[in-house]
């Protein structure tokens, strides 16, 4: 959830996520993307009680941020696998594996790292490669 901050100083909240973690792509996001997230409230949960330390789910909580900020929904049927370093988008381990497991799991699109090589592509699934924060907000909003 992301909001504009009512008491000054903007919170952060992480649930299952490493705080310092969502602080870092909170400033990627602003410093290298240009959003302005300053004067906003974060609130991360991870659903299910699970606690995440895969840099993996950088990409997915990047998008979960953007979209509640812009206040557009992303599809069910998508999912990411990347790590965000300053702005780019980092392949991660076992890039092929994910994208099969969430094809075989009914995701119909994939964001990963354009840096990712994939040996194949299973049925079904869409790969969309990203290089960096902007090139995923234009493949996710457009």
């Amino acid at each position: 959830l992301v909001s504009s901050a009512v008491y000054g100083t903007a919170q952060r909240s992480a649930t299952g996520f490493d705080v310092r973690r969502l602080n870092m792509l909170l400033a990627v996001l602003e410093r290298r993307a240009g959003f302005k997230l300053a004067q906003k409230d974060v609130f991360l949960n991870m659903a299910g009680g699970l606690k995440v330390s895969d840099p993996a789910c950088d990409l997915a909580v990047v998008a979960a941020v953007l979209s509640s900020n812009f206040d557009f929904a992303i599809p069910s049927d998508n999912c990411f696998a990347g790590e965000v370093g300053r702005g780019e988008i980092r392949p991660v381990a076992q890039t092929d594996r994910r994208v099969g497991e969430a094809s075989r799991l009914g995701f119909k699109r994939i964001f990963v790292s354009s840096f990712a090589s994939l040996d194949r592509t299973p049925q079904g699934i869409e790969v969309v490669k990203v290089a960096d924060i902007p090139a995923l907000v234009r493949s996710l909003f457009k």
